[in-house]
This record gives C-alpha cells, sequence and structure tokens, in this order.
C-alpha cells in the first residue's frame, strides 16, 4: 500500500480546528498530498476519536463525518480480532510507553497492511519508531 499514507487522529484534529497549534501544518500538507493525488487509510478507531474530540462541537463533528466516512480518498480498514490481540500486546510489552489503544491498533493495522508512512502529529508514532512521520519536522 505504498500509495496510501495512514491518517491519525491527531493530524484530523489539527486540520480540522483552527486553535490547534499544528492547524497551519496540517493545511500545508494535507494540499500538498492532494496535489500528489495520494490516498488515505485510518480505522473506525481513529474515526471515534476525532469526532468525539469535536463532540460538543457541531459544526466540525458534522464536517468530520463528511470529510472521512464514505469519501472515496480514505479507506476505513476494518480491526480484525487479531489486530485487537496484538494492540494489546504491545500495550502489554511497552508498559513504560503511554500509547493508547487506538495508537496500538494503528500501528498493528499499518504493520498488517505494510504501510510505512503515518501522517501525525501524535509523538507516539515516533517513539514507536517503525514508521515514517509526515510531517517529519514537528517532532524535538
Amino acid at each position: 500500500m505504498t500509495d496510501s499514507i495512514f491518517l491519525d487522529a491527531s493530524f484530523w484534529v489539527a486540520y480540522r480546528d483552527e486553535d490547534q497549534v499544528n492547524h497551519a501544518a496540517a493545511k500545508r500538507v494535507l494540499a500538498n498530498l492532494f496535489r500528489q493525488r495520494l490516498r488515505f487509510t485510518t480505522t473506525f478507531a481513529v474515526l471515534c476519536e476525532i469526532q468525539a474530540t469535536f463532540s460538543r462541537k457541531n459544526r466540525i463533528r458534522a464536517q468530520i463525518l463528511e470529510d472521512l466516512w464514505n469519501n472515496p480518498l480514505v479507506k476505513i480498514e476494518r480491526i480484525s480480532h487479531q489486530d485487537e490481540s496484538a494492540a494489546i500486546e504491545i500495550l502489554r510489552a511497552n508498559s513504560d510507553k503511554s500509547y493508547s489503544l487506538c495508537d496500538t491498533l494503528s500501528f498493528v493495522v499499518m504493520r498488517r497492511l505494510n504501510m510505512s508512512r503515518a501522517l501525525t502529529f501524535d509523538r507516539h508514532f515516533r517513539q514507536f519508531g517503525e514508521f515514517e512521520i509526515i510531517p517529519g519536522n514537528i517532532f524535538p
């Protein structure tokens, strides 16, 4: 799946919320990726995380569903029982880290799909160490 980038909640939250510190960067990066005609893959768990962030902001909450649900540029990858088990194992093996269950599900899905790039502002993806982070210059 080299023509697809994993879409993390932290990126889409920054893109849709003008008050986020990374809002301008998210808009720039997304415009560039659209010009490249790239596609995005995410999970329903990530969609839930994004929607929960905006649950009290009606306009943005409605926009999120328009952005991601039934969008031909976004594939919402199903999570299997094996993915769930593998995500729990990552949490258990990395108890010194503050990964969320949604993070580890994302890592597992990316591994399963052989995805190498993640569109994220979440430090946990960099900390996990297996993926190229886009935008890459945001972490110290």
